[in-house]
């Protein structure tokens, strides 16, 4: 027995079919006289001649040949109903095992002849008056039975390739009768509805498939009132509507429309209705169509984001450059862009500047604690609750293909048993793959390749490296105190009076008392907390008015150096400032944090003991083995002043012992530090540095150097030793700092010791 798949053909058992030998394509050599056939209906037809097991109904039919004829006329009885089990393609043949299926007789024979006779004169009374009634006459009496007769007459009928399936796998008889005729007499309806509409019906069940009949025209008419009405849509119709003006790709309208199929199935009354529409919400809303590239402005641009932001130069310059040639291209090109800095620095808000400069649609995504992948790619449909990722969600909360997307705190990704979300990230950043990515609720792709992604981070060490070489990384400096003053004057007062409900002339901050609320109350690189504290201060404001205006003696208000204390409380300084005496064993170092820039102080002292080293402040294990490289350096170049090591105890503390402390940066301090400590020369309190050390004695080169410049002319610090080799990153510090702070350049150790332990 070969297999034999058929689309869209009424096939009913115990009936003789005829089919050309072509209809058999490449399979010449079994047809044969007495051969068996297994018919497996299809749900589509395929071109390509490729099968997959869902691509057939489970109910089948098996069938003999009869006689071949010379005109290669094949004649097939079919036998029986039969279950498919397990279809298979290959090489493009199909095979599949089956099982007879039993019908419930529930009709008896004499029944049966009835409604043969029935049907049959119902037909011949309708061909009356036709002028091919004699041929039909003639046609309709040679069919002996109702399985004969509908497949005869199956061309003609209005029957879809679902509803012929229908009337096979129908189990009951009487049902399978039941459906043949009614499709026989709608058809007969139809054909009356046409030429005598308006003729009245006497037999209230041939009113009743008239009744089908009308509603087919209807459902044709409703649909050209759905497009006049669009406010009255179904929901099957309006998801129809929708897929066919969404411009989805290929495989998007494939699964949609096959989503659709099942919801018109299912009904409004099945539980899984409100799944179906949920998918087809959500697929529908996403914007498919590829934007038309606006042209770019770059003077424009550059006024926006001056408008929007104060300093920021090189970064500045950097998204014009990607802008240029954006415009160049006429399409999304260039790397993806990760802002990297201190908290306040503008990371974010940045991102919608550049999304006013390019007239897009701007969205942000928070990945900060997401620890499960499918966050990023979304949860598949079979699961409860299912969602899609954040990046498709933001797509469709955007509402265009081509927006500015920003996804925030890259670095603070987490990784636990549900899945690694930066690994999640790498498909998306991808300029190569990010044109078909797939989520995992969607399961289609969607192209990505038009978003401008910005990312931010505090900083890279967190960031797994093959996600990091996806980005280019943009460094945002920490602000100086000039620049604080601009940004607090053009931005952060005339919001925070703006947010509190205070009028543009009732509140007056002065500029010393502006400058002491930065100097005094902030120490941070970004502008969150001077936002804090100009928000207290309108608070307080407010207060006053309120109780003013009760009173009637509403007036202006100013904020001076004078009663600033009254608005913004007394001063909660975090930072240290440079110490006031200088102590042998005691010299200050410079380190960068995730929040900026700051100066710490390593502490050391010799008490009698045994040799026995301590060291505390929460060091790291980089940090740590700065100090016995320090220790071994100091022992070599100061062989006598180490002998006190043998019967002392040496013990290392760096403030503040409850903020953990990590890093190489710190090896030139210590050093001097242990230096100063066995020679009993102090260093100058004024004096800072910042440098990794070698066991070679050379001071080597460290990172963060704006920040740490800046931390130190905040504390008050005069003179700053950097590593020769941090030269040529001063060009990235602003010039006020650079004015403030005598910068030395050093090479080697000795080169330090010789500087500062006079």
């Amino acid at each position: 027995m070969f297999v034999q798949p058929i689309y869209n053909i009424l096939l009913l058992p115990d009936v003789t079919y005829y089919f050309k030998k072509d209809f058999f394509a490449g399979k010449s050599e079994k047809l044969k006289v007495g051969a068996d056939i297994l018919f497996i209906l299809m749900k589509e037809e395929t071109a390509d001649g490729t099968f997959l097991p869902d691509d057939f109904y489970p109910i089948g039919l098996s069938a003999r040949i009869e006689s071949i004829s010379d005109e290669d006329v094949i004649q097939i009885r079919t036998i029986d109903r039969v279950d498919i089990i397990d279809p298979v393609c290959e090489d493009g043949e199909v095979h599949a095992a089956f099982a007879v299926r039993l019908s419930v007789e529930d009709i008896s024979e004499t029944e049966q002849e009835a409604e043969f006779s029935d049907l049959r004169t119902a037909l011949l009374k309708f061909v009356q008056g036709y002028q091919w009634g004699l041929w039909a006459r003639g046609f309709i009496l040679q069919r002996k039975t109702v399985y004969d007769l509908a497949s005869a007459l199956s061309e003609y009928l209005n029957l879809t390739a679902d509803e012929k399936y229908n009337i096979l796998a129908e189990d009951s008889v009487r049902a399978r009768y039941d459906l043949i005729i009614g499709a026989i007499k709608e058809f007969i309806e139809i054909a009356h509805v046409s030429s005598e509409a308006q003729e009245a019906q006497k037999d209230d069940q041939e009113q009743l498939y008239r009744e089908a009949a009308l509603k087919k025209q209807i459902d044709y008419l409703q649909r050209e009132l759905d497009d006049m009405h669009p406010e009255n849509v179904s929901d099957v119709r309006k998801f129809e509507k929708k897929i066919a003006q969404s411009g989805m790709n290929k495989e998007a309208r494939r699964e949609a429309e096959k989503v659709l199929n099942r919801m018109r199935q299912e009904g409004k009354e099945s539980h899984e209705y409100g799944l179906l529409y949920d998918y087809l919400d959500f697929l529908t809303s996403l914007s498919w169509k590829t934007p038309e590239f606006t042209p770019i402005d770059l003077g424009r641009a550059e006024e926006i984001l001056d408008e929007d932001h104060y300093g920021l130069k090189k970064v500045k310059e950097r998204i014009i450059q990607q802008l240029a040639v954006m415009a160049l291209n006429r399409k999304q090109y260039g790397s993806i862009l990760l802002f990297v800095g201190a908290p306040g620095t503008g990371k974010t808000s940045i991102g919608q500047s550049i999304a006013r400069a390019l007239g897009r649609e701007y969205v942000r995504i928070s990945l900060g604690g997401i620890r499960d992948e499918a966050e990023i790619r979304g949860h598949r449909r079979t699961y409860i609750g299912a969602m899609p990722g954040r990046i498709m969600e933001a797509m469709k909360r955007s509402g265009v293909s081509n927006p500015v997307m920003v996804l925030d705190e890259v670095d603070k990704l987490a990784k636990d048993y549900g899945g690694d979300p930066a690994s999640a990230l790498l498909e998306v950043l991808d300029p190569e793959q990010n044109s078909t990515f797939t989520d995992h609720y969607m399961n289609v792709p969607y192209d990505l390749s038009n978003v401008l992604f910005v990312c931010t981070a505090n900083t890279t060490d967190t960031i797994p490296e093959p996600l990091l070489n996806r980005m280019e990384t943009i460094s945002f400096p920490g602000y100086t105190a000039v620049e604080k003053y601009h940004i607090a004057r053009k931005h952060l007062i005339p919001k925070a009076m703006d947010t509190m409900g205070i009028g543009k002339n009732v509140l007056r901050i002065t500029d010393g008392a502006l400058r002491q609320v930065i100097d005094e109350y902030t120490m941070e690189s970004g502008v969150r907390d001077l936002k804090k504290c100009i928000e207290t201060i309108c608070r307080s404001v407010a207060v006053e008015l309120v109780k003013s205006k009760a009173d009637d003696t509403a007036k202006a208000i100013s904020v001076t150096k004078q009663n600033l204390t009254d608005h913004l409380g007394r001063k909660q300084l975090r930072a240290e400032r440079r110490l006031s005496a200088k102590t042998p064993g005691v010299v200050t170092g410079l380190a960068w944090t995730r929040a900026g820039g700051a100066i710490l102080f390593i502490e050391t002292k010799l008490t009698k003991g045994k040799g026995k080293i301590q060291i505390t402040g929460k060091l790291g294990d980089v940090m740590k083995e700065s100090v016995q490289i320090a220790l071994t350096l100091v022992k070599s170049l100061y062989p006598e002043e180490s002998k006190a090591l043998e019967d002392h105890d040496l013990h290392i503390h760096v403030p503040a012992g409850a903020v953990p402390k990590d890093g190489p940066s710190a090896g030139i301090t210590i050093t001097t530090a242990l230096a100063s400590l066995l020679t009993g020369k102090a260093v100058d309190t004024d004096i800072a540095m910042t440098g990794e050390v070698s066991l070679r004695g050379g001071v080597m080169p460290i990172g963060g150097l704006s920040e740490k410049l800046m931390a130190a002319q905040r504390a008050g610090i005069r003179r700053v030793l950097i590593p020769e080799d941090n030269v040529d990153d001063l060009e990235d510090v602003a010039d006020e700092v650079k004015e403030k702070l005598e910068i030395i350049s050093v090479k080697k150790v000795t080169d330090v010791l010789k500087k500062v332990l006079v």
